[in-house]
């Protein structure tokens, strides 16, 4: 199993549920403290300090997971990139690091996986966004908006093209979830909190997500009992999507 982003929220928590049910998983990031931090009491979790969005970056990716475990079973592509600014503060800087990050990567790391994705039998997983769910808009937030638009485009592309390699692709899009990601937004911790209680209010059940709940529909999603299921994008948001 591949994670990217996996120092911190969905990824740690997707590395986690599987290493507790016995995979071995490689968790892929920048900062090799928070890495170290999800692998702690975890035995079957491997560490590796890449950043996905260099030219070697896949490879080395790809590399690491068949030199640890000689196979790769799953992709998660998890790695995201945040930054809300509207179009008139927009600069190529974060169109490079956005579209680099939450788009280019995932096309550039699955090409490279895909002889040993083919291999296992195995599936990708694409960790989009509720967000940007059908003719939803998403004002301040439009560049990271559009490069999820385009990983459920390829999500459900690729299902269609690897089919015949065996390979099944599928997406996850979760709603609002409860990260701790202040810092990544430009939030303080109160502002963070405020914009999940403004959420939850907005959300059908409730409540904003949690890390665990996204990471339990990942590694559901590549279960054999999940096997006839391609293509797919998945809401995981509490209702918010159909509100």
């Amino acid at each position: 199993m591949i994670v990217t982003g996996g120092g911190t929220g969905i990824g740690r928590a997707t590395a986690r549920a599987f290493a507790d049910r016995g995979d071995g998983v490689l968790v892929v990031g920048r900062t090799e403290s928070a890495l170290i931090e999800t692998a702690k009491d975890h035995d079957g979790i491997r560490v590796l300090t890449a950043d996905v969005t260099e030219p070697d970056g896949p490879r080395l990716v790809v590399d690491a997971a068949l030199r640890e475990f000689g196979r790769i079973d799953v992709l998660v592509n998890n790695a995201a990139a945040l930054g809300y600014r509207p179009l008139a503060h927009v600069d190529r800087d974060l169109v490079d690091l956005q579209l680099g990050t939450n788009l280019i990567a995932p096309i550039l790391l699955t090409r490279c996986a895909l002889d040993a994705l083919e291999a296992a039998g195995g599936t990708v997983v694409n960790v989009s966004t509720a967000g940007s769910l059908g003719m939803r808009s998403w004002p301040d937030n439009g560049v990271y908006g559009a490069a999820k638009v385009a990983l459920d485009f390829l999500t459900r592309t690729w299902a269609v093209e690897l089919a015949p390699r065996g390979i099944r692709v599928v997406a996850v899009a979760p709603g609002v979830i409860d990260t701790r990601s202040a810092p990544r937004m430009g939030l303080s911790e109160e502002a963070y909190d405020g914009f999940l209680e403004q959420i939850a209010a907005r959300t059908p059940l409730g409540r904003v997500g949690t890390p665990e709940e996204i990471a339990w529909w990942i590694t559901q999603l590549t279960l054999p009992q999940a096997a006839y299921l391609t293509g797919a994008v998945v809401p995981v948001d509490g209702g918010l999507s159909l509100t």
